[in-house]
């Protein structure tokens, strides 16, 4: 897999940077937050994949898990820990960068930066993981965050050009959304970290498709 990986990498131009470990009693040891994507082989001595997929999972519900194993019965369990997928062996180069790639894309919506907010009495930074959405009134941003709600003075194109590369959409011309709060759509509303904003006719259907896009793109 390690050879398959790489050449996955120069034939698509990614560098990648690879661990390896012999059982899942290493791997849980270690901060999963540091890794992208995580191949699990079920079959491990000490402790198994299955066993080291729900530990890894509940230190991390982003890291992407692709199980490698030839029991296809694992599969429906792979539902308990979130696993993106499942490459069956003996693998072969075409199906392992299948499945890779969709691993990779998925791994793309993790993707977060920090973002500087110019607050009136301080400078405040925050990830845009804990954005949930940027609303404008009377020129001033308000950016309603796990933290809290903080005000500064702005426009919403300045907005929108600062966090769209982390999947942060117009469901209308007063709310910029960041989809990775999105929780339910209705009608013509969204519910975004339990907060429910209204999807504007122009916006829907730009709106909708970057949702699904964000949603199933990786499938």
């Amino acid at each position: 897999m390690e050879e398959f990986i790489h050449r996955y990498g120069e034939e698509h131009g990614l560098p990648f940077e690879v661990e390896s470990f012999s059982d899942g009693s290493q791997i849980v040891e270690r901060d999963a937050s540091r890794f992208d994507i995580i191949l699990l082989d079920i079959e491990m001595p000490g402790m198994n994949g299955m066993e080291a997929a729900h530990k890894l999972r509940a230190a991390d519900a982003d890291v992407v898990l692709v199980f490698v194993t030839n029991m296809a019965q694992y599969a429906i369990r792979g539902y308990e820990v979130g696993a993106l997928d499942f490459v069956l062996k003996p693998i072969n180069y075409y199906t392992f960068s299948v499945r890779f790639e969709r691993a990779i894309h998925r791994a793309q919506k993790r993707e977060s930066g920090q973002v500087l907010l110019n607050l009136p009495d301080a400078v405040k930074r925050i990830s845009t993981r804990e954005i949930y959405y940027v609303e404008v009134q009377n020129r001033m941003l308000h950016y309603h965050t796990e933290e809290g709600e903080f005000v500064l003075r702005g426009t919403m194109q300045q907005a929108e050009q600062q966090l769209e590369r982390y999947h942060f959409v117009r469901c209308n011309h007063w709310y910029l959304v960041n989809l990775r709060h999105v929780t339910e759509v209705r009608r013509d509303t969204v519910i975004v970290a339990g907060q429910e904003l209204e999807i504007s006719r122009r916006n829907r259907t730009a709106f909708l498709t970057a949702l699904t896009n964000y949603v199933g793109g990786d499938r």
